[in-house]
């Protein structure tokens, strides 16, 4: 059971160090996640169609890398 406690600690950690990077990119000038180059929008008549291919990859990235680190830092024992 601990290493299921460990897990989601380890999840509920990366969520929000994600969520603080995302934060952290609006400060920055011409970085905006959600209007990223890369970012598909589509607009005809009434209908409009938004695919975030490059803010997906950003996001993408960070998870990897924290993901990395996390198991990193519980399996050096």
């Amino acid at each position: 059971m601990g290493s299921l406690a460990r897990g989601l600690i380890a999840v509920g950690a990366m969520l929000v160090l994600a969520g603080l990077a995302l934060l952290l990119l609006e400060k920055f000038p011409g970085i905006k996640p959600g209007r990223l180059p890369g970012d598909i929008a589509i607009e005809r008549g009434n209908w409009r169609i938004y695919f975030p291919l490059g803010t997906s990859l950003l996001v993408s990235l960070l998870l990897s890398v924290l993901l990395s680190l996390v198991f990193w830092i519980f399996t050096r024992r």
